[in-house]
Protein backbone atom coordinates (compact mmCIF):
# COMPACT_ATOMS: atom_id res chain seq x y z
CA UNK A 1 0.00 0.00 0.00
CA UNK A 2 2.80 2.43 0.90
CA UNK A 3 4.48 1.91 -2.48
CA UNK A 4 1.22 2.37 -4.41
CA UNK A 5 0.44 5.63 -2.58
CA UNK A 6 3.93 6.96 -3.33
CA UNK A 7 3.78 6.04 -7.03
CA UNK A 8 3.74 8.71 -9.75
CA UNK A 9 1.70 6.56 -12.11
CA UNK A 10 -0.38 3.41 -11.52
CA UNK A 11 -1.51 0.89 -14.14
CA UNK A 12 -4.10 -1.64 -12.95
CA UNK A 13 -4.83 -4.86 -14.83
CA UNK A 14 -7.84 -7.03 -14.04
CA UNK A 15 -10.52 -7.29 -12.91
CA UNK A 16 -9.89 -10.94 -11.95
CA UNK A 17 -7.19 -13.55 -12.50
CA UNK A 18 -6.57 -15.81 -15.48
CA UNK A 19 -9.22 -15.50 -18.16
CA UNK A 20 -11.16 -13.09 -15.93
CA UNK A 21 -8.32 -10.58 -16.17
CA UNK A 22 -6.21 -9.11 -18.94
CA UNK A 23 -8.09 -5.82 -19.21
CA UNK A 24 -6.78 -2.34 -18.49
CA UNK A 25 -8.89 -1.11 -15.56
CA UNK A 26 -7.09 2.09 -14.70
CA UNK A 27 -4.14 4.29 -15.65
CA UNK A 28 -3.30 7.43 -13.71
CA UNK A 29 -2.20 8.79 -10.33
CA UNK A 30 -2.98 7.11 -6.97
CA UNK A 31 -5.38 9.94 -6.10
CA UNK A 32 -7.30 9.41 -9.35
CA UNK A 33 -7.30 5.67 -8.72
CA UNK A 34 -9.15 6.14 -5.43
CA UNK A 35 -11.88 8.01 -7.32
CA UNK A 36 -12.20 5.32 -10.02
CA UNK A 37 -15.25 3.09 -9.51
CA UNK A 38 -13.82 0.33 -11.74
CA UNK A 39 -10.57 0.04 -9.76
CA UNK A 40 -10.58 -2.80 -7.23
CA UNK A 41 -7.31 -1.57 -5.76
CA UNK A 42 -8.77 1.93 -5.51
CA UNK A 43 -11.69 0.53 -3.50
CA UNK A 44 -9.27 -0.76 -0.87
CA UNK A 45 -7.08 2.36 -0.81
CA UNK A 46 -10.11 4.64 -0.44
CA UNK A 47 -11.64 2.49 2.29
CA UNK A 48 -14.73 1.53 0.26
CA UNK A 49 -13.74 -2.07 0.91
CA UNK A 50 -12.12 -3.31 4.09
CA UNK A 51 -11.59 -6.52 5.95
CA UNK A 52 -14.57 -7.21 8.22
CA UNK A 53 -14.05 -6.86 11.93
CA UNK A 54 -13.26 -10.41 13.00
CA UNK A 55 -14.46 -11.72 16.33
CA UNK A 56 -11.28 -12.36 18.31
CA UNK A 57 -10.85 -15.89 19.58
CA UNK A 58 -9.95 -16.36 23.22
CA UNK A 59 -6.40 -17.55 23.93
CA UNK A 60 -7.16 -19.87 26.84
CA UNK A 61 -7.23 -23.15 24.89
CA UNK A 62 -3.58 -23.98 25.56
CA UNK A 63 -0.08 -22.90 24.62
CA UNK A 64 3.11 -24.24 23.10
CA UNK A 65 6.09 -22.71 24.86
CA UNK A 66 9.64 -22.30 23.53
CA UNK A 67 12.10 -21.79 26.40
CA UNK A 68 15.51 -20.14 26.03
CA UNK A 69 15.69 -19.84 22.22
CA UNK A 70 19.14 -18.54 21.25
CA UNK A 71 19.70 -19.54 17.62
CA UNK A 72 21.31 -16.86 15.39
CA UNK A 73 20.33 -13.47 16.85
CA UNK A 74 17.65 -14.68 19.32
CA UNK A 75 18.64 -13.45 22.75
CA UNK A 76 17.63 -16.36 25.01
CA UNK A 77 13.93 -15.62 24.56
CA UNK A 78 11.00 -17.57 25.99
CA UNK A 79 7.85 -17.35 23.88
CA UNK A 80 4.35 -18.77 24.32
CA UNK A 81 2.33 -19.50 21.17
CA UNK A 82 -1.44 -19.78 21.81
CA UNK A 83 -3.27 -22.74 20.22
CA UNK A 84 -6.62 -22.85 18.36
CA UNK A 85 -6.16 -19.25 17.20
CA UNK A 86 -4.62 -17.22 14.36
CA UNK A 87 -1.25 -16.19 15.82
CA UNK A 88 1.04 -13.84 13.87
CA UNK A 89 4.76 -13.34 14.44
CA UNK A 90 5.70 -9.87 13.18
CA UNK A 91 8.78 -7.62 13.12
CA UNK A 92 11.23 -5.95 10.78
CA UNK A 93 13.25 -7.99 8.28
CA UNK A 94 16.13 -9.73 10.05
CA UNK A 95 14.53 -9.42 13.51
CA UNK A 96 14.57 -13.20 14.07
CA UNK A 97 11.02 -14.21 13.12
CA UNK A 98 11.97 -17.10 10.84
CA UNK A 99 14.71 -18.20 13.26
CA UNK A 100 12.13 -18.46 16.04
CA UNK A 101 9.29 -20.06 14.07
CA UNK A 102 10.75 -22.02 11.16
CA UNK A 103 14.16 -22.93 12.55
CA UNK A 104 13.34 -23.47 16.22
CA UNK A 105 9.61 -24.06 16.91
CA UNK A 106 8.72 -26.10 13.80
CA UNK A 107 11.69 -28.52 13.69
CA UNK A 108 11.51 -29.09 17.46
CA UNK A 109 7.82 -30.04 17.21
CA UNK A 110 8.36 -32.09 14.03
CA UNK A 111 11.18 -34.12 15.57
CA UNK A 112 8.98 -35.15 18.51
CA UNK A 113 5.66 -35.59 16.70
CA UNK A 114 7.13 -37.51 13.76
CA UNK A 115 9.15 -40.06 15.74
CA UNK A 116 8.50 -42.70 13.07
CA UNK A 117 10.79 -40.69 10.79
CA UNK A 118 8.23 -40.15 8.02
CA UNK A 119 8.25 -36.37 7.94
CA UNK A 120 11.12 -35.36 10.21
CA UNK A 121 12.60 -31.99 9.30
CA UNK A 122 15.95 -32.41 7.55
CA UNK A 123 17.59 -29.83 9.81
CA UNK A 124 17.64 -30.09 13.62
CA UNK A 125 16.14 -27.19 15.59
CA UNK A 126 18.40 -24.31 16.60
CA UNK A 127 19.45 -24.05 20.22
CA UNK A 128 16.78 -23.74 22.89
CA UNK A 129 16.35 -25.22 26.38
CA UNK A 130 13.00 -26.91 25.77
CA UNK A 131 9.65 -26.85 23.99
CA UNK A 132 6.59 -27.50 26.16
CA UNK A 133 2.95 -28.25 25.33
CA UNK A 134 3.62 -30.77 22.55
CA UNK A 135 1.13 -33.24 24.05
CA UNK A 136 -1.75 -30.98 22.95
CA UNK A 137 -0.85 -31.46 19.25
CA UNK A 138 -1.42 -34.36 16.89
CA UNK A 139 0.70 -32.99 14.05
CA UNK A 140 2.68 -29.99 12.82
CA UNK A 141 2.76 -28.94 9.16
CA UNK A 142 4.93 -26.35 7.42
CA UNK A 143 3.19 -24.83 4.40
CA UNK A 144 5.87 -22.92 2.54
CA UNK A 145 6.22 -21.62 -1.02
CA UNK A 146 8.44 -24.41 -2.35
CA UNK A 147 7.19 -25.92 -5.67
CA UNK A 148 4.63 -28.74 -5.37
CA UNK A 149 6.38 -30.77 -8.07
CA UNK A 150 9.52 -30.66 -10.16
CA UNK A 151 7.95 -32.40 -13.15
CA UNK A 152 5.63 -30.74 -15.69
CA UNK A 153 3.49 -33.89 -15.36
CA UNK A 154 2.39 -32.76 -11.91
CA UNK A 155 -0.55 -30.35 -12.06
CA UNK A 156 -3.31 -28.96 -9.80
CA UNK A 157 -5.69 -31.77 -10.80
CA UNK A 158 -3.30 -34.55 -9.79
CA UNK A 159 -2.19 -32.70 -6.66
CA UNK A 160 -5.70 -32.45 -5.18
CA UNK A 161 -6.38 -36.04 -6.33
CA UNK A 162 -9.36 -35.04 -8.47
CA UNK A 163 -7.94 -36.72 -11.59
CA UNK A 164 -8.76 -40.26 -10.36
CA UNK A 165 -12.56 -39.79 -10.19
CA UNK A 166 -12.51 -37.89 -13.51
CA UNK A 167 -10.63 -40.72 -15.24
CA UNK A 168 -13.04 -43.25 -13.70
CA UNK A 169 -15.96 -41.22 -15.06
CA UNK A 170 -14.54 -41.26 -18.59
CA UNK A 171 -13.89 -45.02 -18.32
CA UNK A 172 -17.62 -45.51 -17.59
CA UNK A 173 -18.70 -43.97 -20.88
CA UNK A 174 -20.19 -46.42 -23.45
CA UNK A 175 -17.51 -45.60 -26.04
CA UNK A 176 -14.75 -46.36 -23.51
CA UNK A 177 -16.36 -49.66 -22.51
CA UNK A 178 -16.79 -50.69 -26.12
CA UNK A 179 -13.06 -50.14 -26.70
CA UNK A 180 -12.01 -51.78 -23.45
CA UNK A 181 -10.58 -48.57 -21.99
CA UNK A 182 -10.08 -48.41 -18.22
CA UNK A 183 -9.22 -45.39 -16.03
CA UNK A 184 -5.48 -45.84 -16.79
CA UNK A 185 -6.11 -45.13 -20.48
CA UNK A 186 -7.06 -41.57 -19.50
CA UNK A 187 -3.75 -40.97 -17.73
CA UNK A 188 -0.88 -39.32 -19.61
CA UNK A 189 1.66 -40.79 -17.18
CA UNK A 190 1.43 -44.47 -18.16
CA UNK A 191 1.38 -46.50 -21.37
CA UNK A 192 -2.00 -47.23 -22.87
CA UNK A 193 -3.87 -44.08 -23.73
CA UNK A 194 -1.13 -41.51 -23.89
CA UNK A 195 0.52 -40.38 -27.11
CA UNK A 196 3.62 -42.53 -27.53
CA UNK A 197 5.41 -40.00 -29.74
CA UNK A 198 5.76 -37.51 -26.86
CA UNK A 199 5.16 -39.97 -23.98
CA UNK A 200 2.19 -37.90 -22.83
CA UNK A 201 4.15 -34.65 -22.47
CA UNK A 202 2.40 -32.86 -25.36
CA UNK A 203 5.78 -31.43 -26.36
CA UNK A 204 9.01 -32.92 -27.66
CA UNK A 205 12.37 -31.62 -26.44
CA UNK A 206 14.93 -30.98 -29.16
CA UNK A 207 18.52 -31.08 -27.96
CA UNK A 208 20.30 -27.93 -29.16
CA UNK A 209 23.68 -29.13 -27.82
CA UNK A 210 25.34 -25.89 -26.70
CA UNK A 211 22.08 -23.98 -26.20
CA UNK A 212 18.98 -24.58 -24.07
CA UNK A 213 16.64 -27.32 -25.32
CA UNK A 214 13.82 -26.19 -27.59
CA UNK A 215 10.34 -27.59 -26.98
CA UNK A 216 8.13 -28.23 -30.01
CA UNK A 217 4.46 -29.15 -29.86
CA UNK A 218 4.06 -32.83 -30.63
CA UNK A 219 2.93 -33.22 -34.25
CA UNK A 220 1.32 -36.58 -33.48
CA UNK A 221 -1.19 -35.43 -30.83
CA UNK A 222 -0.94 -31.66 -31.43
CA UNK A 223 -0.09 -31.10 -27.79
CA UNK A 224 -3.14 -32.96 -26.46
CA UNK A 225 -1.07 -35.74 -24.84
CA UNK A 226 -3.44 -38.58 -25.78
CA UNK A 227 -3.97 -41.04 -28.64
CA UNK A 228 -6.73 -40.18 -31.09
CA UNK A 229 -8.84 -43.18 -29.99
CA UNK A 230 -8.85 -41.96 -26.38
CA UNK A 231 -9.85 -38.43 -27.41
CA UNK A 232 -12.86 -39.89 -29.24
CA UNK A 233 -14.31 -40.86 -25.84
CA UNK A 234 -16.34 -37.89 -24.65
CA UNK A 235 -18.38 -36.95 -21.60
CA UNK A 236 -21.03 -34.29 -22.26
CA UNK A 237 -19.32 -33.63 -25.58
CA UNK A 238 -15.91 -32.97 -24.05
CA UNK A 239 -12.78 -35.14 -24.25
CA UNK A 240 -10.19 -35.65 -21.50
CA UNK A 241 -7.71 -33.17 -23.02
CA UNK A 242 -10.40 -30.46 -23.05
CA UNK A 243 -11.07 -31.15 -19.36
CA UNK A 244 -7.39 -30.53 -18.60
CA UNK A 245 -7.67 -27.19 -20.44
CA UNK A 246 -10.58 -26.04 -18.23
CA UNK A 247 -10.14 -23.66 -15.31
CA UNK A 248 -11.12 -24.92 -11.86
CA UNK A 249 -14.28 -22.79 -11.94
CA UNK A 250 -15.30 -24.01 -15.42
CA UNK A 251 -14.73 -27.62 -14.36
CA UNK A 252 -16.76 -27.12 -11.17
CA UNK A 253 -19.76 -26.12 -13.28
CA UNK A 254 -19.11 -28.79 -15.91
CA UNK A 255 -19.02 -31.68 -13.42
CA UNK A 256 -22.35 -30.78 -11.83
CA UNK A 257 -23.91 -33.75 -10.13
CA UNK A 258 -20.55 -35.35 -9.30
CA UNK A 259 -20.07 -34.39 -5.68
CA UNK A 260 -16.71 -36.12 -5.23
CA UNK A 261 -15.15 -34.15 -8.09
CA UNK A 262 -16.88 -30.89 -7.21
CA UNK A 263 -15.88 -31.07 -3.53
CA UNK A 264 -12.21 -31.23 -4.51
CA UNK A 265 -12.50 -28.45 -7.08
CA UNK A 266 -14.38 -26.26 -4.61
CA UNK A 267 -11.33 -26.05 -2.37
CA UNK A 268 -9.28 -24.68 -5.28
CA UNK A 269 -11.96 -22.01 -5.67
CA UNK A 270 -12.01 -21.34 -1.90
CA UNK A 271 -8.27 -20.57 -1.82
CA UNK A 272 -8.60 -18.19 -4.77
CA UNK A 273 -7.20 -20.52 -7.45
CA UNK A 274 -10.40 -20.75 -9.51
CA UNK A 275 -8.53 -19.35 -12.54
CA UNK A 276 -5.90 -22.13 -12.72
CA UNK A 277 -6.04 -24.52 -15.66
CA UNK A 278 -6.42 -28.05 -14.32
CA UNK A 279 -3.60 -29.36 -16.51
CA UNK A 280 -1.25 -26.43 -15.90
CA UNK A 281 2.23 -27.82 -15.08
CA UNK A 282 3.16 -27.50 -11.41
CA UNK A 283 6.48 -26.00 -12.50
CA UNK A 284 4.59 -22.99 -13.92
CA UNK A 285 2.92 -22.10 -10.59
CA UNK A 286 4.21 -19.17 -8.55
CA UNK A 287 5.37 -19.70 -4.96
CA UNK A 288 2.15 -18.15 -3.62
CA UNK A 289 0.01 -20.36 -5.85
CA UNK A 290 1.90 -23.46 -4.70
CA UNK A 291 1.37 -22.47 -1.07
CA UNK A 292 -2.38 -22.00 -1.55
CA UNK A 293 -2.60 -25.30 -3.42
CA UNK A 294 -1.04 -27.04 -0.41
CA UNK A 295 -3.55 -25.24 1.80
CA UNK A 296 -6.39 -26.58 -0.38
CA UNK A 297 -5.22 -30.17 0.19
CA UNK A 298 -5.41 -29.72 3.96
CA UNK A 299 -8.89 -28.21 3.67
CA UNK A 300 -9.80 -31.31 1.66
CA UNK A 301 -8.54 -33.68 4.33
CA UNK A 302 -11.25 -32.54 6.79
CA UNK A 303 -9.26 -34.02 9.62
CA UNK A 304 -10.25 -33.21 13.16
CA UNK A 305 -8.38 -30.53 15.05
CA UNK A 306 -4.99 -30.84 16.65
CA UNK A 307 -2.64 -29.78 13.83
CA UNK A 308 -0.43 -26.71 14.09
CA UNK A 309 0.07 -25.10 10.69
CA UNK A 310 3.19 -22.95 10.26
CA UNK A 311 3.28 -20.50 7.33
CA UNK A 312 5.87 -17.98 6.17
CA UNK A 313 4.49 -14.78 4.63
CA UNK A 314 1.54 -16.35 2.78
CA UNK A 315 0.33 -12.93 1.55
CA UNK A 316 3.44 -12.38 -0.61
CA UNK A 317 2.30 -11.31 -4.09
CA UNK A 318 -1.38 -11.26 -3.17
CA UNK A 319 -3.90 -8.48 -3.77
CA UNK A 320 -6.13 -7.20 -0.96
CA UNK A 321 -9.03 -9.24 -2.38
CA UNK A 322 -6.91 -12.40 -2.46
CA UNK A 323 -5.92 -11.91 1.19
CA UNK A 324 -9.60 -11.81 2.14
CA UNK A 325 -10.01 -15.29 0.60
CA UNK A 326 -6.88 -16.47 2.40
CA UNK A 327 -8.29 -15.31 5.74
CA UNK A 328 -11.47 -17.28 4.99
CA UNK A 329 -9.31 -20.41 4.47
CA UNK A 330 -7.59 -19.82 7.79
CA UNK A 331 -11.00 -19.47 9.44
CA UNK A 332 -12.03 -22.85 8.00
CA UNK A 333 -8.98 -24.52 9.54
CA UNK A 334 -9.52 -22.84 12.90
CA UNK A 335 -13.21 -23.76 12.98
CA UNK A 336 -12.35 -27.48 13.10
CA UNK A 337 -9.81 -27.02 15.89
CA UNK A 338 -6.48 -26.50 14.13
CA UNK A 339 -3.94 -23.83 15.09
CA UNK A 340 -2.00 -21.33 12.96
CA UNK A 341 1.35 -19.63 13.54
CA UNK A 342 2.21 -17.28 10.68
CA UNK A 343 5.29 -15.14 10.05
CA UNK A 344 3.85 -12.04 8.38
CA UNK A 345 4.27 -8.29 7.74
CA UNK A 346 0.90 -7.64 6.12
CA UNK A 347 -1.30 -5.09 7.96
CA UNK A 348 -4.50 -6.61 6.58
CA UNK A 349 -3.66 -10.01 8.05
CA UNK A 350 -2.56 -8.43 11.33
CA UNK A 351 -6.04 -6.93 11.69
CA UNK A 352 -7.55 -10.40 11.27
CA UNK A 353 -5.23 -12.01 13.85
CA UNK A 354 -6.30 -13.16 17.30
CA UNK A 355 -2.81 -12.76 18.80
CA UNK A 356 0.43 -11.06 17.74
CA UNK A 357 4.01 -11.72 18.84
CA UNK A 358 6.31 -8.87 17.73
CA UNK A 359 10.03 -9.66 17.45
CA UNK A 360 12.65 -6.92 17.28
CA UNK A 361 12.99 -4.05 17.77
CA UNK A 362 15.63 -3.93 15.04
CA UNK A 363 17.45 -6.39 12.78
CA UNK A 364 20.38 -8.74 13.49
CA UNK A 365 22.09 -7.76 16.78
CA UNK A 366 19.44 -5.09 17.43
CA UNK A 367 16.67 -7.70 17.29
CA UNK A 368 16.06 -11.14 18.68
CA UNK A 369 13.83 -10.01 21.56
CA UNK A 370 10.06 -10.15 22.10
CA UNK A 371 8.86 -6.58 21.87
Amino acid sequence: EAIIRRADEVVEIGPGAGDAGGQLLFHGTPAEMMECAESRTGDWLAGRRRLGGAQRRATQQGWVKVIGARGHNLQNVTVEFPLDVLCLVTGVSGAGKSTLVQQTLYPALAARLHKNGEKVSTKPPLDCDDVLGIGQLEDVVLIDQTPIGRSPRSNPLTYIKAFDPIRALFAEQPEARARGFGPSHFSFNVDGGRCEACQGDGYIAIDMQFMADVYMRCSECNGKRYRREVLEVKYRGVDIAEVLAMTAREAFTFFRGHKKIQSRLKHLIDVGLDYLRLGQPATALSGGEAQRLKLATYLLAKRGGGTLFVLDEPTTGLHYSDITKLVDCFESLLDVGHSLVIVEHNLQLMKAADYIIDVGPGAAGDGGRVV
